[in-house]
C-alpha cells in the first residue's frame, strides 16, 4: 500500500510518517518512506539516518532532465529491463542504485530532491518525477509513506493518483482545520481514497474536542490523536532521532487506526 502524509507546514506530518514508519516497522512490515518534501531537510535524521540519500532528482539528471529521464528511449528500442530505472514503466525498489535508497532496521529512505538556492526555479519537476515513481513503483508487500510538501501544490501535480490513501495532519489551528478541509475536496476530486486527519500536538481534552467537531462539520473523519509533547519538540530542535516513547500509546493506536482505514495494496 501506499500512503501519503498531507498538511500544512509545520503540523508535524514527518513525525507522523516517522510514527508510522517505525510502528510498522515493528509490526513486521518492511517499509519504505519517500520523502517528497523538497524544503524540510529533517526526515532523514527523525529516521535515524547520519545522512539523507542521493536525491532521485541527481538520477534523472537535474530538474532540467527530469522529463527526458522518465521518458527514455522509445519503447521499441528496447525492452522495459534494458532502459533507465526511473524511465522504465515499472520497477522495484531493489533495481535503484544504492546511493539512491538507504536502508536502516527494515526502513528505507528516498528523497526526490530539495531547493538548495536562490532562483533555482519551480518545484515543478519534483512533483513530476514524485508523482512518476509512486506511479511506476511497484512494491514487494513493502508499505510506501510519502512526506508530501506541506499545502496543496503537490496535487495540482497530480501526485495523490499514484497512492493508495490520503491522511491529513491536523494541527491546533484553524488555518489547519480550513487546510485539511481543501485536502479531502482535492483528494476525492483526483480520485484518491482521503483516509482522514491524524491530529497533532494536542494538548488537553478540550483542545481535541474542539477541533474534531470542527473537522466532523466539514466531513473529515478524525483517525487518531496525538497530544503535545515537549520531548517530541526538542528532539526536532536538537537534530536527534524521533523516540516514540514518549506517545507510545497514541503512537500504537495511531498505526491501529491507519491500518484499518488504509488500501491494501493487491497481493497484500
Amino acid at each position: 500500500m501506499k500512503i501519503c502524509v498531507c498538511g500544512k507546514g509545520g503540523s508535524g506530518k514527518s513525525t507522523v510518517v516517522a510514527l508510522l514508519a517505525v510502528g510498522l516497522r515493528k509490526r513486521g512490515r518492511r517499509v519504505l518512506v519517500l520523502d517528497s518534501d523538497e524544503s524540510n531537510a529533517g526526515l532523514y535524521w527523525m529516521l535515524g539516518f547520519a545522512a539523507p540519500p542521493l536525491p532521485l532528482m541527481e538520477l534523472a539528471g537535474g530538474r532540467k532532465y527530469v522529463q527526458r529521464a522518465l521518458r527514455g528511449g522509445p519503447a521499441e528500442e528496447s525492452v522495459d529491463e534494458e532502459r533507465p530505472v526511473l524511465a522504465r514503466d515499472a520497477f522495484r525498489v531493489g533495481d535503484l542504485p544504492g546511493a539512491h535508497v538507504r536502508w536502516a532496521d527494515g526502513v528505507g529512505l528516498v528523497s526526490i530532491g530539495k531547493i538548495h538556492q536562490a532562483l533555482e526555479g519551480c518545484a515543478c519537476p519534483m512533483g513530476v518525477l514524485s508523482r512518476e515513481f509512486l506511479k511506476r513503483l511497484q512494491t514487494d508487500n513493502e508499505v510506501v509513506v510519502v512526506d508530501m510538501e506541506a499545502g496543496v501544490e503537490h496535487f495540482g501535480r497530480g501526485v495523490e493518483t499514484s497512492v493508495d490513501d490520503v491522511l491529513v495532519v491536523v494541527e491546533p489551528s484553524l488555518e489547519s482545520v480550513h487546510l485539511a478541509e481543501r485536502i479531502r475536496e482535492l483528494a476525492t476530486g483526483a480520485g484518491a481514497k482521503f483516509a482522514g486527519a491524524v491530529l497533532n500536538k494536542v494538548n488537553g481534552k478540550q483542545v481535541e474536542r474542539q477541533l474534531t467537531d470542527a473537522l466532523n462539520r466539514r466531513g473529515i473523519p478524525v483517525v487518531s490523536t496525538l497530544p503535545f509533547r515537549q520531548e517530541i519538540l526538542l528532539a526536532g530542535l536538537e537534530g536527534r532521532p524521533l523516540d516514540a516513547a514518549p506517545v507510545k500509546r497514541e503512537a500504537e493506536m495511531l498505526l491501529d487506526s491507519v491500518l484499518a482505514v488504509a488500501t491494501p495494496a493487491e497481493g497484500n
